[in-house]
């Protein structure tokens, strides 16, 4: 097993759509079609962020990990991430990697507790603007709570009104999004 950037193309896209249904699910309405088309159009365009895998020895990803640039350009936020299958540890080793390789920031959710981002190597944790916990890599810049910058992000609304207004558009992405799916674990192409 091996952590690899995903360039950008096809199979990126691919494991994109594969992240996106993960950590949003596919009967989520149009959540994560949105997440996808505006990480791809915008986020990626920009760059400003990147997806990274856990693959195995034939390059079918086990984890998925999509990490964003803040503003100030020094630190990373892992904005998306999951397992492809039932056990967490793929995710787990993956995290741990790019702890111990970036400028990580990761703030804790439901599925992503504190006690399973402090196995996986995030050991600093301060207080953000709101006052929520969020971890630090050791190789984050930021010392205290007020250096912290706000992560890049897009307006998911911004994504709605243009798939609203640009048939064509909302139609190439779906599709993207779906033959995404279909081919979101097959080995990579080179």
């Amino acid at each position: 097993m091996k952590v690899v950037s995903l360039e950008p193309g096809g199979w990126r896209d691919a494991c994109l759509a594969r992240l996106c249904a993960a950590v949003h699910g596919t009967t989520a309405g149009l959540t994560p079609l949105v997440a996808f088309s505006g990480t791809r159009h915008l986020l990626f365009a920009n760059e400003a962020a990147r997806l990274w895998a856990l693959v195995d020895d034939n390059e079918a990803p086990l984890a998925l990990a999509l990490l964003v640039l803040d503003e100030a350009g020094d630190g990373m936020t892992l904005a998306l991430s999951a397992s492809l299958g039932e056990s967490r540890e793929p995710r787990r080793r993956l995290i741990r990697e790019l702890a111990l390789n970036a400028p990580l920031r990761v703030e804790p959710a439901d599925d992503l507790d504190e006690a399973f981002l402090r196995g996986c190597g995030i050991s600093r944790w301060i207080e953000d603007a709101r006052g929520a916990r969020v971890g630090l890599s050791r190789r984050h810049p930021v010392h205290a709570s007020g250096e912290l910058a706000a992560t890049l992000a897009f307006d998911d609304q911004e994504v709605l009104r243009r798939f609203k207004h640009d048939a064509r558009f909302f139609e190439a992405e779906k599709r993207a999004f779906v033959e995404g799916l279909a081919a979101g674990t097959a080995r990579r192409q080179p």
